[in-house]
């Protein structure tokens, strides 16, 4: 019998939880690289495209290589290239495309990338293979208590160039460093909230081993995702919310305002997960109809 949490066939609805220490986990690049704030309340945000990309690049590396496991939107590729895929598959001329040829070139895309399965995808551009809407959306993620947003100088000791003021018999070694710039927070705990439709994952072929994978991934990408700007990151809770019927059986807001992280009241400033008190949920409390998987992270 299948567990509740990886039934396609029913709605689920969900709370990711994690956490960033002395690390920027979404620069702004219209506001130099800080990190992403509301600037009314203060609190940091994620958003939603920043997420899935580390949601594609997980299953990229888990499944490299596997049929139906392919990313659609990954790092210089050529989308109209990866349309072309499916028409020289399918031996048809896309410049010739009748509204079927474009419907079973859809079809095809589902078939073999993960993300349009997942996500959707508007592939209705030169070379056409329609448009898909997605069973899995994700919400942008909110920290728990406002951030404090730094800006931290550093020095880069090795130069690409001589400066040019120095003398020809000297250009072989950097006179000084330049400057430069390291935006982080030292501490944020955000909270993202997503929701799985069953009635869009009929249209793109989304299945049981999908869902399993989704969150798989949910849970373990922030270990694939290392990087010196980012600092230390962790998923700290994935909490599903699993439906025993396709349309529902509860509010999705409902469900979430059963999961909310709070501040320990003897800490006047967050600066590790262990400041929030533990998140304790009494299943008998669920709505009927409604089970909690809550992941060992």
């Amino acid at each position: 019998m299948t567990d509740a949490h990886l039934n396609a066939a029913n709605r689920h609805d969900f709370v990711l939880i994690f956490d960033v220490t002395n690390g920027n986990p979404n620069g702004d690049p219209d506001a130099g690289n800080l990190p992403r704030v509301d600037p009314e309340t203060g609190l940091g945000i994620v958003t939603d495209v920043a997420l899935k990309r580390k949601v594609r690049n997980y299953v990229q590396a888990l499944k490299a290589g596997q049929t139906r496991f392919d990313i659609y939107v990954k790092q210089g590729a050529i989308l109209n290239n990866q349309h072309r895929l499916a028409y020289e598959d399918m031996k048809k001329d896309p410049k010739a495309a009748k509204q079927d040829d474009i419907l079973a070139a859809k079809k095809w895309m589902c078939n073999n990338f993960y993300d349009i399965r997942t996500f959707g995808a508007v592939m209705s551009t030169e070379v056409n293979a329609g448009q898909v809407r997605g069973p899995v959306q994700l919400t942008f993620a909110r920290s728990v208590d406002p951030i404090l947003g730094l800006d931290a100088a550093i020095t880069r000791v090795a130069l690409t160039k001589p400066d040019p003021k120095q003398a020809e018999g000297d250009q072989d070694v950097a006179r000084s460093g330049t400057m430069g710039r390291k935006a982080y927070i030292p501490y944020g705990l955000y909270v993202a909230h997503g929701f799985y439709v069953p009635a869009f994952a009929n249209d793109t072929g989304f299945s049981n081993e999908d869902l399993e994978v989704l969150w798989q991934a949910l849970v373990n990408m922030w270990d694939l995702d290392r990087s010196a700007s980012r600092g230390l990151t962790a998923c700290r809770g994935l909490y599903v919310f699993s439906h025993s019927s396709p349309l529902g059986n509860a509010p999705a807001h409902k469900l979430f305002n059963l999961i909310k992280p709070e501040r320990k009241p003897d800490v006047a400033v967050a600066r590790s997960f262990e400041d929030y008190q533990p998140i304790h949920l009494d299943e008998s409390t669920l709505p009927q109809g409604v089970t909690l998987k809550q992941f060992d992270v």
